[in-house]
């Protein structure tokens, strides 16, 4: 089974060895190729899913920068993506037909659970930072969970205002707004989720400055490389319950290979694949 990332910056992704345990669990032979635009240039987006097709690939995960653009290049789109307005898994058939799928949504809203559980945002106001593609998924994933109102904040102000108004066709106008200012948000607010690429291995900083960060707040950051960014840490410091982008990680992976192979994996041995694979990359640095 052919499986490939399509995305920037991803040489430390650890997708190849969560599905390469997903294949040695199955007894199957896979492999999992990662196309770095990064280390592709001229190539477009186009470029790599028709190349994908045409070496018959089973799929395709696709992550930062291309989540929102990917669904124009697809045949069909879930009713689900649709509504989040950015993909990140894509299946494709032996004939060729091309599937689109946001694993991202169900990915948070279940790390949400594990770590912090429904109680912690239901009924409660939140601040998510970051309106792309992973922002999207966050914010209806928040929604599932009971969120009673969300502040979206964007330096591309216009990318915030399209997904509140996404948001407030499907939960009503009242419970979402564009936010100028996370950091008065934050006071009024139960938690915050860091949707940005920023605080990823070769992004340094911080979202929001962590002097805003009380500590009965959670912090919840969807990137996982490094394993804990330095909002997290900061977050910790100040004694405000954190999470990482690991658990998004291994269950949006879950659904994915779900929908790649028609089985549903073992979440525990994908988070111990998860775990091991960190660790090996942390010795590697």
């Amino acid at each position: 089974m052919l499986i490939g990332l399509i995305g920037a910056n991803i040489q430390r992704s650890l997708s190849p060895a969560l599905f390469a345990d997903f294949c040695a669990a199955l007894d199957i032979h896979g492999h999992y190729h990662l196309m770095d635009t990064d280390l592709l240039p001229g190539r477009r987006l186009a470029d790599l899913l028709g190349a994908a097709k045409t070496a018959g690939f089973a799929g395709l995960n696709v992550t930062y920068p291309f989540k929102e653009a990917v669904p124009a290049l697809l045949d069909d789109v879930s009713d689900e993506a649709r509504q989040i307005g950015a993909v990140n898994t894509v299946t494709i058939g032996r004939d060729g037909v091309t599937k689109g799928y946001n694993t991202d949504r169900i990915g948070f809203r279940r790390a949400f659970e594990e770590r912090f559980g429904r109680e912690a945002v239901a009924g409660k106001t939140a601040v998510l930072v970051g309106a792309g593609g992973a922002g999207r998924a966050v914010a209806f994933a928040l929604f599932d969970l009971g969120v009673a109102s969300l502040a979206v904040s964007d330096k591309n102000e216009a990318q915030a205002a399209g997904l509140v108004a996404a948001l407030a066709a499907h939960h009503g106008p009242e419970r979402c707004r564009v936010e100028r200012d996370p950091v008065s948000a934050l006071a009024d607010a139960a938690g915050l989720v860091n949707a940005t690429p920023v605080g990823m291995t070769g992004i340094p900083g911080m979202a929001i400055p962590p002097d805003a960060i009380e500590a009965r707040h959670w912090v919840a950051d969807v990137i996982y490389s490094p394993l804990e960014t330095e909002l997290v840490k900061a977050a910790q410091a100040r004694g405000a319950r954190t999470m990482g982008g690991a658990g998004m990680c291994v269950h949006q992976a879950v659904e994915a290979y779900r929908l790649f192979s028609g089985v549903m994996p073992d979440v525990a041995r994908l988070h111990k694949a998860f775990a091991e694979a960190a660790s090996r990359r942390e010795e590697e640095k």
